[in-house]
Order: structure tokens, then C-alpha cells, then sequence
């Protein structure tokens, strides 16, 4: 065993080395023109940025945890590098930048690397999107061809000066490397295809460069000094306070921007490729070490402070990298080319890197993050963090968007909204909307003894959280208001009738009082939404807002899965015993059930027990007037996709179809399977649904099978129905046709394309249809296009028509549409 050990492992290192060499070589590709603008960002000496890039490959790469991240200048810390540098001077800087290294081995040595991850996404979002903003405004001044000012303010200020002093030469430069830039991704054809291989700010920064040489324009041009002249730490001066402000600053914020690259990166992996091909998982304590390690170096060489770049971490894992040999290679080509590309550097001219770097700052303002912080209801936090970080700096910024996220979410807890009304059958109904806690408790006993001692009343729980004082309050009142012969209900968060929580009428089973079951939360607190929990079966968190398909997942402990030989031995005994007292041809007792058809009945009778009681009515309803769904719902039959669950419908509501792919064959077409044509025709004439949906969905398996298929392969019933998507995958290929997209961003990738692509083609094949095709023309029947992202749990819509690019959209459904 141990002499195959190291032939395998060189048989590894070779087959990865291919696969890694390209990546590293498309990461340097990209890291090179972005860490000289970096540099000329913040103040710094140029070949800073250089030492800061080769660094963050080599130490970081060596010495991080996470396999494919790579780290280098990062315009996460440009703003607050070019303050240091404005107050301190370079040398010390670099001096800060060792010192916050060391903070960095600190932290990690404490193993504090998650607690960075505690803050909140709208406090870190809001100070990049505000680093964004502010870089833009500086690189603005030297795109218009002048210098920037101090500060944001000053910068936006100066503007009008700037700009009635326009500089057309460096001007005209810029213009065409944000061209280039914005334009290179689009390019089409084969001969596009080919040309976009190369990263869109090397294209940009080059075409630049030799438009200005070859027209011999004169204008700053990138001026490396002699290695021999480069300046180094020394020992920082000035304030204690501020030096120690600084420091802190650096590793904040280096810190968080790393972790949060570490672990999008892992995200990215997990989403690209199959289990057996990924790297191991991020190690965040490590990679804060192997940050605080490559600071300490790039500082004591003269380098930038250096972070976890995203950018270059994308690249490298969609580039095909499998280790970290991808990122320390990238870091040795940016070595030699400042040692033997200076006088090819020292051709471009400074304004096609402020224009990159401008670009990058716009683009940190991230349009998908907005829409999350407003989906969450944390714009205020992400906004006042923007404002902030622009007029006053990154760490005030970043503790002023800390405190306002602290009131905000104190308002919340405590803002519960309490009222009460009298129904038309005599029956008072009793509203509580948020959570209750002891601060609620004055309004909340106030509303109940308004309450009739003998009458009925409901009472209403939509929130998810109670405390033992507004349980106590409950607790006490209902047992008053049933001693004065009064009957109560209470309902949860859908206002359906349900009995009356463990909670509010008394203790469970075995507990003590005012403590929880041990289901519950350990710190004694109560949760409202216990009317609709099973009996006699612990509620998983993850069930909480949908109990009626608990039985998705195995809520059994880890330890209670596995089975060991005793039992095996034993069920085989036993299995063999009962074959004996059969005998051949008698029938004995019934075969053992069967693991699927235990569950199957385990789930049967929970429904019959908790949701048939409330649905009974319903559907004696539906059996008595028959069935009037209002759309023809078409999906795949993944089991990740419940219809009722993302549709918020309940029974009647929709007619649906599921096959394999959400495939809609066109009539007449070969292998035409019948049974989706039917059920169009049977929802359209008979039914006379107002509408079809077809939803798609993220990880279609049918969609990864049509992607991979071969020519040749043997023909079998699944490749026979996936001819039906043939036609999905010719138009994502085809110019002639508009190719689809998520609002805010592109497609993450092939697959995903396929499944937006797939959507808008069954639409196309649905029209096809007579009976479809007649009710379109009457103006009496609607189409629509669905995308549901299953580890989002968002759901996109088709919107109307196309954008400006030809393509079509997916807009996402918010919280409140």
C-alpha cells in the first residue's frame, strides 16, 4: 500500500497540472491591468499592486484555506489604503499593512474566523456598493483627464470645474477602454466565441495601449521605477489612536471581504461541479491565516494589502482550476512579468486603468444585491451604510450601519400590533401581528380584558416568537376566561382554525411549567404556530412554515439511521424463518413492509390526522360542483417542486401536468406522446383555464442530459422523450432567436441557460397547439413562463416582450407582489 501511494498522487499531480496551468494563466491575465489600477487608485507606487498580486498568489495561495480563491489588491480596500496613505505616507502604510497581518494570525489563532460572517449581508453589501461609489467618483477626475480630490465630496464638488476643463486625448482613451470592455462578452460569432477566451479587461486595457502608441498620442503613461528604488515599511509615526485605528480598519475589513469570498467561492463550486470533482471545503480559519501571512510579506516587500478577490476567484474556478497550484502559478507569472514586461507596462496609459477601475467600482453597486436587502426589508441598513462609508469613511460607515442595523432589528422585536373586533356572530376575534414579549404584555392583557368573561373568542398568533411573560399572560387569561364559561380558539399564522397550542392551554407532556417541550427552544421561549404540529412527533425547524409536508425530510438523529450486522443477522433469521413455516406454493403471513411503503403510510395517516380535518369541507365542496382550476400548470416532476407550496394554492386551484423536463411535444411531431396533448386539450376545451404556465426550474436533470447527450447513443425512453427538447437546446444555440436571462444578472451557467431557454421554447411549442392557438386568438386565454430557483426558493416570471439586448427576462416575484 505504501509503495502505490506516491505513484498515485504524481498521477494526480499530473493530470491536474493541465487544467490548473490555464486557469492560473487566465487569472494573471485578468489580475495584471486590474492590480496596477488598484495601485494608481489608492495613491500607491504601481509596482505595489504588482508585489500585492504575485504575493496573495504565492503566500496566500501556499498558506489559505480555501483551494481556489485567490487573493490579491482588492478594491474592497482601496479607499481605505488611499486614506492611509494621504495621512501617514507609503512607507508607513506598508508598515500598517504588517501589523494588521499580524491581527490577522491573531484571529485566526482564536479561531474567530466565523464570527466575521455574523454580519449582516446589508452592512457588508452597503460598504462595498459605498468603497464602489466612491472609487468611481476619484477615477472619474483622471477618466476626464485631471487628479482626484481627498475625499467623495470633494470629488463630486470639483466635477463642474472638471469638467468645464475637459482633456479630449485622455478622455477619448477612456471612452474606448469602457467600449471594449463593456462591449467584448457580446461579441458574436465563432470568430466572438474565439476572442472572448480572453479576459475583457486585458482586451480593453491593450486595445487601448496600442491605440495610443500607434496614433502617438501624448498623454501619463504607467512609469515603473527601478525595482532598486522601491520603497519599504518603516517604523509607523503619528498618532497611537489613529495607528491603531488603521490597523484595525485593514483587518476588518480584509478580513470580511476574504471570508465572504471564501465562502462564495465554495458556493460557486458547489454549483458548478459534480461532488466527486470538487476541491475540499474552505477552511475559513485557515485562509485567515494564510491572509494574515501574505499581508505581513507584501507589507514587509513594499506591496498593497491584500484580500480574497471574487473576481479573480470566479475565473479561476470557471476557468477549470482544481487546486491551489492555480492561484500560486498565476502569482508566479505576475512575478516575471514585472521583472521582464516593464517596458511593455510602461506603455499604457493611466487612463485606460482609471477607466477599468472606475468600471469596477460601478459594477460593485450590485443590482442583485438591492433587490435582496429590499426583499429582506434592510434597505435603510444598506443604504445609510452607503451614505455613510461615502462621507465619512469605511469604519464609520461600517459601525453606523451596524448601529442602525441593531435599532432596526429592535423595532422589530418589539413593534406588535394588537387589536380586537367583534365579529357578526357575537364571537370576539383577537389580533396579535409581530412577536410577543414582555414589552407587549400592557397592550396585550389591556385587549383580552376587553374581552366577555362567557363569550367566545378567537384568538390569532401571526408571529413566530412568544416569551414566557406573554405566555404567562396568555396562559392565565384562558384559564380564567374557560372558568367563566367562555370557549376559545386559537389560530396560527394562516388564520386557520386549529386546536389549542401545547403552549397556551398548558404544559406538554413531562415538562415543567414555563419551560419548553423538547422540541422547542432551549432558552424557554414558545413558538405560536404549534396548533397545526402533529401530536407525538417533533417539529424539524425547516418545517415550520409548511407542516403538511413534513415528511419531506428525515427528521430521525443521525445515529438512529444505521444499521448494524446484529440487525441484519437478525432480519435475516427472521425472513428466513417465515419462508420456512410458508413453505413452497402456501402463502403465510404478509411480507415484512417494505421502508418506502412504511413512510407511505406514516405520511397518509398524518395527513388524515392533522390536515384532512381542516381540508374535509373543502373538498366535499369540489365533489359536489366538480373541478374549476384557473390555469393548466405545466412542470418537471422533480420532487423538489411543489406546486402548491410556490404557488400558494390549495385544492381546485390548478390543473397540473408534470413530465420529465416540462417538455410540451408539438403536434405531429415524432415520438409524439399524446398525454401532455391531452391534457392541453382537456384544460383548454373542457375546463376553459384562463391561463398555462410553464415553470422550468434550477438543476433540471433533463436539461444536464440534453447538454451532454451523444450522437450515437443507445435509444431508450428517456433519450426518446428528450428529442421533445431538442428544439430548446437549437435555440440557445441559434443567433436568430432571443436567448433568456434572470433580470440583474446572466445565467450562473449552460444548464441554467438551457432551463430559462427550455421555458420560452414550450411556450413556442404551446401555441403550436389547435386548441391553444383558437382560445389566443379570442383573446380568452393567457401564456406564461415560470423559472423557480430551487436553492434560492425565488420564483422568476417571463415578463413581456424583450429588453434592450433581445433578450427575455425572468423577473423575479418579491414578498409582497
Amino acid at each position: 500500500m505504501t509503495a502505490t501511494s506516491p505513484s498515485r498522487t504524481t498521477q494526480e499531480i499530473r493530470k491536474d497540472l493541465p487544467a490548473d496551468l490555464s486557469a492560473s494563466i487566465a487569472v494573471f491575465l485578468i489580475a495584471l491591468p486590474l492590480s496596477l489600477g488598484i495601485a494608481l487608485a489608492t495613491g500607491a507606487p504601481l509596482q505595489a499592486g504588482l508585489v500585492a498580486a504575485a504575493v496573495g498568489g504565492l503566500v496566500a495561495g501556499r498558506l489559505g484555506g480555501a483551494p481556489l480563491q485567490v487573493s490579491g489588491p482588492a478594491a474592497g480596500l482601496t479607499v481605505v489604503t488611499a486614506e492611509l496613505i494621504q495621512h501617514y505616507g507609503w512607507r508607513t502604510t506598508c508598515a500598517i499593512t504588517v501589523l494588521a497581518g499580524l491581527c490577522q494570525l491573531g484571529l485566526a489563532a482564536l479561531r474567530t474566523a466565523r464570527s466575521a460572517l455574523m454580519v449582516s449581508p446589508a452592512i457588508v453589501h452597503g460598504m462595498l456598493a459605498g468603497i464602489g461609489v466612491t472609487i468611481a467618483l476619484a477615477q472619474l477626475h483622471i477618466v476626464l483627464g485631471g487628479t482626484p480630490q481627498s475625499n467623495a465630496v470633494a470629488n463630486v464638488l470639483g466635477l463642474p470645474g472638471q469638467l468645464a476643463d475637459l482633456h479630449p486625448v485622455a478622455l477619448g482613451i477612456s471612452v474606448l477602454t469602457l467600449i471594449v470592455l463593456l462591449g467584448w462578452p457580446r461579441l458574436p460569432g465563432r470568430v466572438g466565441r474565439a476572442l472572448r477566451k480572453v479576459p475583457a479587461a486585458l482586451a480593453a486595457v491593450a486595445t487601448a495601449t496600442a491605440f495610443a502608441a500607434l496614433a502617438g498620442l501624448s498623454l501619463p503613461r504607467v512609469d515603473l521605477p527601478s525595482w532598486r528604488s522601491h520603497a519599504l515599511p518603516e517604523l509607523p509615526e503619528g498618532p497611537v489612536l489613529g495607528l491603531i485605528a488603521a490597523v484595525l480598519t485593514i483587518t476588518l475589513v480584509g478580513s470580511v471581504e476574504s471570508l465572504l469570498s471564501a465562502v462564495a467561492t465554495d458556493k460557486l463550486i458547489a454549483s458548478e461541479r459534480r461532488t466527486g470533482n470538487r476541491p475540499p471545503r474552505a477552511d475559513l480559519n485557515r485562509e485567515l491565516r494564510g491572509q494574515g501571512a501574505a499581508n505581513i510579506v507584501s507589507g514587509a516587500l513594499g506591496g498593497l494589502p491584500i484580500t480574497g478577490v471574487a473576481v479573480r476567484s470566479v475565473a479561476n474556478v470557471k476557468s477549470g482550476a482544481v487546486s491551489r497550484k492555480s492561484s500560486m502559478l498565476h502569482g508566479l507569472w505576475v512575478l516575471l512579468a514585472a521583472g521582464l514586461l516593464v517596458p511593455v507596462l510602461d506603455l499604457i496609459p493611466l487612463a485606460a486603468l482609471a477607466a477599468l477601475v472606475m468600471a469596477v467600482g460601478v459594477q460593485m453597486v450590485n443590482i442583485t444585491h438591492l433587490r435582496s436587502v429590499t426583499r429582506h426589508r434592510e434597505i435603510l441598513v444598506y443604504g445609510t451604510t452607503i451614505v455613510a462609508v461615502v462621507l465619512g469613511g469605511v469604519l464609520e460607515g461600517v459601525a453606523i450601519g451596524i448601529a442602525v442595523a441593531v435599532a432596526l432589528a429592535l423595532y422589530r422585536l418589539t413593534r406588535t400590533r394588537i387589536t380586537v373586533e367583534r365579529l357578526d356572530s357575537g364571537a370576539h376575534r383577537v389580533r396579535a401581528r409581530g412577536q410577543l414579549t414582555f414589552l407587549a404584555v400592557p397592550r396585550l392583557s389591556r385587549v383580552l380584558n376587553q374581552i366577555p368573561h362567557a363569550g367566545h373568542a378567537v384568538v390569532e398568533l401571526d408571529g413566530s416568537f412568544m416569551d414566557h411573560a406573554a405566555y404567562e399572560t396568555l396562559h392565565d387569561w384562558q384559564d380564567s376566561h374557560l372558568a367563566h364559561g367562555g370557549s376559545l380558539e386559537v389560530t396560527g399564522r394562516a388564520g386557520s382554525s386549529a386546536r389549542l397550542p401545547e403552549a397556551v392551554t398548558g404544559t406538554m407532556p413531562g415538562t415543567a411549567p414555563g419551560t419548553a417541550p423538547d422540541d422547542g427552544p432551549a432558552d424557554g421561549s414558545h413558538h405560536t404556530d404549534r396548533s397545526r404540529r402533529a401530536p407525538q412527533r417533533g417539529v424539524h425547524q425547516c418545517c415550520r412554515p409548511w407542516t403538511p409536508w413534513q415528511n419531506h425530510c428525515d427528521h430521525r438523529p443521525a445515529g438512529t439511521r444505521t444499521i448494524t450486522a446484529a440487525d441484519a443477522a437478525r432480519a435475516a433469521a427472521a425472513a428466513t424463518e417465515a419462508k420456512a413455516e410458508a413453505g413452497d406454493g402456501q402463502t403465510g403471513s404478509p411480507a415484512p413492509r417494505r421502508r418506502g411503503a412504511g413512510q407511505l403510510a406514516s405520511g397518509i395517516g398524518a395527513f388524515q390526522r392533522d390536515t384532512a380535518p381542516h381540508v374535509r369541507d373543502e373538498l366535499a365542496r369540489l365533489a359536489r360542483e366538480g373541478q374549476r382550476p384557473s390555469q393548466l400548470f405545466l412542470t418537471c416532476a422533480d420532487s423538489r417542486l411543489v406546486t402548491s407550496m410556490i404557488t400558494a394554492s390549495g385544492p381546485g386551484d390548478l390543473f397540473t401536468v408534470r413530465n420529465v423536463g416540462n417538455l410540451v411535444p408539438l403536434p405531429g411531431a415524432e415520438s409524439t406522446d399524446d398525454s401532455v396533448a391531452a391534457a392541453i386539450e382537456y384544460a383548454v376545451d373542457v375546463l376553459q383555464v384562463d391561463s398555462i404556465t410553464v415553470c422550468g426550474h434550477s438543476g433540471c436533470g433533463a436539461m444536464q442530459a440534453l447538454l451532454s447527450s451523444t450522437p450515437g447513443a443507445p435509444v431508450t425512453p428517456l433519450r426518446r422523450w428528450l428529442k421533445h427538447g431538442l428544439p430548446s437546446l437549437e435555440r440557445m444555440a441559434s443567433r436568430h432567436h432571443a436567448w433568456a436571462r434572470i433580470s440583474g444578472r446572466l445565467p450562473a451557467d449552460a444548464v441554467e441557460q438551457l432551463c430559462l431557454t427550455n421555458v420560452v421554447q414550450q411556450l413556442e411549442h404551446l401555441r403550436a397547439h389547435e386548441s391553444v392557438a383558437r382560445r389566443l386568438a379570442e383573446g380568452t386565454l393567457e401564456l406564461h413562463g415560470m423559472y423557480f430557483h430551487v436553492g434560492e426558493a425565488q420564483a422568476y416570471l417571463l415578463s413581456e416582450g424583450e429588453d434592450f439586448f433581445d433578450c427575455r427576462v425572468f423577473d423575479s416575484v418579491g414578498q409582497h407582489a
